[in-house]
């Protein structure tokens, strides 16, 4: 009966920890508009979450040399980062479009506003539900 109670709480839960993550990565680059030779992060919410809260169909590529290199998460994150697509060449090898990434950093701040709704309004009604309102 808890697992039910709880299952949606750590889909939420999850889901806000990849929005905070992916957050710190977009204002990484905005913050490195100006750097020279700096290429732009990211990653894809939806495969990160997928493969976060445990779903089918997500392989996870193996290290077969500890002189490998890895591709990178954050914090222990379960998010890969990935190299962005470059929309506009610049002749200091910088690759953030400013106008893409504050576009997204909206939209992830927005989806992360979002998610706590959902997290305050489950929270509510589990309490109203155990309280008998």
């Amino acid at each position: 009966m808890l697992e039910q109670l709880t299952a949606r709480l750590d889909f939420h839960s999850q889901s806000l920890l990849l929005r905070s993550q992916r957050q710190q990565v977009l204002a990484s680059n905005i913050a490195n508009t100006d750097t020279p030779g700096y290429v732009a992060r990211d990653f894809d919410f939806g495969k990160a979450l997928q493969k976060a809260t445990g779903g089918a169909g997500v392989s996870v590529p193996s290290m077969t040399d500890a002189g490998h290199m890895r591709l990178g998460s954050v914090g222990g994150s379960t998010a890969d980062l990935a190299y962005t697509v470059q929309t506009q060449p610049s002749q200091d090898g910088n690759s953030v479009d400013l106008d893409r990434e504050r576009a997204n950093f909206v939209d992830n701040s927005i989806r992360y506003e979002s998610t706590l709704r959902f997290i305050n309004g489950h929270v509510k009604t589990m309490l109203s539900a155990i309280t008998g309102q």
